[in-house]
C-alpha cells in the first residue's frame, strides 16, 4: 500500500512541477465561454462534448472564426454562393459553400464534402491555422501540420487518447483565440472584436484572461528563457481510507498524515525536448507503527520517460507526448497553450513585485484522472486501477520582480481522489484519499545557467 501512496504522491509532484500535461479532458468551461460569445453552439442535448464531430461542424466553427458567418447566410440565400456537395445539409450548406468558394475546404470527392465523416484532430489543426492566415505548402504540410501548430499553442487534448471529440474541438478552439495572426499584428479573438464579428462587451471577461496570460507567458518565458532551478518545500495534508481483500485478508483502513519535505527541482527546455530532475525529503507524522517515516525520493523526465526512485527502489514509466506538448507550451510562441485549463487569472501589485494567480477549472483534475490511469503499469503488476479526480481550488501563483525576474512559483493542490483496485488473486478494494498540498519554489537560477545532472538508467 505505501508503495502505490509513494507513486500517487509522485504523479500529483510532476504534474504540481510541470504546469501541463495532455489527456482526455473534459473543457466545460472552454465551451461555456465559446458559447457566450457565438463561437459555440450545441444542441437541445448540450454542448454533446463526448461526441466525434463531424466535417460539417468543423466547417461550421471554421466560418465562425473568420468572422464570415453573417456574410456566408446572406451570400447563401441571395443565391450568390452555392454549396457544391450533394450530402450537405441546409444548417452547413452556407458554410461549407463559403469555405469552398473561398478556396479553405475541399470535398473527398467532386460532389461529396464528407458531411457526416469525423473531424480529425489534423484537420481541423489546419482549419484553425488557416484562420489563423497561414498557408498550405507555404508555412506548413498536411504532415507537419500539427507540429506546427503545437508550436503556436495548439494542442489536442487527444494525444494520449487517439479519439478526437468536441471536447478536444472545444480546446483547440479556445487555444487559438489567444493565438497570434500569422501578420503579427494581434491575437485571434482581438481580431474577431476588431471585426465586428464579435461582441467587445460579451467577450470582455475573455478578452482580459487572454490578455493577462499572454501577459504573464511574455514574462515568464523571457526571465527563465524555458528553464529553472528551484528550491522547494512542500506541505501536505493526507487522509486515506482503504476497504477491500488482500491474501483471503479483510482490509479496512484509515490513516492521517502530515507530510512535510524540502528538495529541489530542475526543468530545462529546448526547442524540441524537455528534461526535469526533482528531489525530495520527506517525513510523515501519523505514519501506522512501525513503518518508516521519512522518504528519500526522485523523480526525472528525460526522452518522454519519467524515472521514480523511492527509497532504493526505481521506477519508470514512458509518458507518450508529455515533452512535446511541454516545450511547445513554454514555447515563447504559445500564448496560448494553457488557456483551457483556466478558471482564472489575475495581476495585483505587491510593493515592487507582480503577483500573478491562476485559479484552474476541472480540466487538470481529468488530466491527473488519466495520467494515473497507467498506475498498475507502473507498479508492474496485473489487473487495474481506476481512479477519478476533484480539484477544486487548485491554483498557480508566480511573483515577478521588479527587473521582470521570476522570484517564486507556488502550487497549491486541493485534492479528493477515488480509485477501485482489483490487482488479482484476490486484491481488490477501494481507497478513497483527500489532500491538501502547497509547494512553494523559490527560484535560483533560469536560462543557460540551469544544468541537469541524471542518474544512471541503464538498468532499468
Amino acid at each position: 500500500m505505501k508503495r502505490i501512496l509513494t507513486i500517487l504522491f509522485a504523479t500529483l509532484l510532476l504534474t504540481a512541477a510541470l504546469c501541463v500535461s495532455a489527456s482526455a479532458s473534459s473543457f466545460d468551461d472552454a465551451a461555456q465561454e465559446l458559447s457566450a460569445i457565438g463561437i459555440f453552439k450545441g444542441s437541445a442535448s448540450g454542448f454533446q462534448l463526448d461526441q466525434v464531430p463531424t466535417r460539417s461542424q468543423a466547417a461550421i466553427m471554421l466560418v465562425r472564426l473568420y468572422g464570415a458567418e453573417d456574410e456566408a447566410k446572406a451570400a447563401y440565400a441571395a443565391g450568390s454562393i452555392t454549396c457544391p456537395f450533394a450530402d450537405v445539409g441546409e444548417t452547413a450548406a452556407p458554410y461549407v459553400a463559403w469555405l469552398s468558394g473561398k478556396g479553405l475546404a475541399n470535398g473527398v470527392s467532386a460532389d461529396s464534402f464528407g458531411a457526416a465523416n469525423p473531424c480529425t484532430d489534423k484537420a481541423y489543426t489546419i482549419f484553425l491555422l488557416r484562420a489563423l492566415g497561414y498557408k498550405d505548402n507555404e508555412d506548413f504540410t498536411t504532415a507537419n501540420a500539427q507540429e506546427f501548430g503545437a508550436a503556436l499553442g495548439l494542442f489536442s487534448a487527444s494525444a494520449l487518447t487517439g479519439t478526437f471529440l468536441r471536447d478536444d474541438l472545444a480546446a483547440l478552439t479556445y487555444q487559438a483565440l489567444g493565438c497570434d495572426l500569422k501578420d503579427g499584428s494581434t491575437y485571434l479573438l482581438d481580431s474577431l472584436i476588431q471585426s465586428g464579428a464579435i461582441d467587445a462587451a460579451a467577450a470582455s471577461s475573455l478578452t482580459e484572461k487572454i490578455e493577462t496570460y499572454r501577459n504573464l507567458q511574455d514574462v515568464t518565458m523571457e526571465a527563465m528563457d524555458g528553464s529553472m532551478d528551484a528550491d522547494l518545500d512542500v506541505k501536505a495534508g493526507f487522509a486515506y481510507s482503504l476497504k477491500g481483500q488482500s491474501q483471503g485478508e479483510t482490509l479496512d483502513m484509515s490513516e492521517n498524515m502530515d507530510i512535510t519535505g524540502t528538495g529541489n527541482v530542475k526543468v530545462c527546455t529546448t526547442e524540441d525536448d524537455m528534461e526535469m530532475a526533482m528531489t525530495l525529503s520527506l517525513k510523515a507524522e501519523g505514519m501506522p507503527s512501525g513503518e518508516d517515516d521519512t522518504l528519500e525520493m526522485g523523480m526525472w523526465l528525460k526522452d518522454g520517460v519519467m524515472y521514480v526512485r523511492s527509497g532504493e527502489e526505481m521506477l519508470k514509466q514512458e509518458i507518450p507526448g508529455l515533452a512535446e506538448i511541454y516545450t511547445s507550451a513554454m514555447s515563447a510562441k504559445a500564448n496560448a497553450a494553457l488557456l483551457p485549463f483556466l478558471k482564472s487569472i489575475t495581476a495585483k501589485t505587491s510593493g515592487t513585485d507582480t503577483v500573478y494567480a491562476m485559479a484552474l477549472n476541472d480540466a487538470l483534475a481529468n488530466t491527473m484522472d488519466s495520467l494515473a490511469s497507467d498506475l498498475t503499469g507502473l507498479m508492474n503488476v496485473p489487473g487495474e486501477a481506476k481512479m477519478n479526480f476533484s480539484m477544486d481550488g487548485s491554483a498557480f501563483t508566480y511573483t515577478i520582480d521588479k527587473d521582470g525576474q521570476l522570484k517564486n512559483a507556488a502550487v497549491v493542490f486541493n485534492m479528493d481522489m477515488g480509485m477501485d483496485m482489483n490487482l488479482g488473486k484476490g486484491e481488490q478494494g477501494t481507497m478513497e484519499i483527500s489532500m491538501k498540498m502547497d509547494m512553494n519554489m523559490d527560484v535560483k537560477a533560469t536560462g543557460n545557467d540551469v544544468k541537469i545532472t541524471f542518474p544512471d538508467f541503464s538498468e532499468l
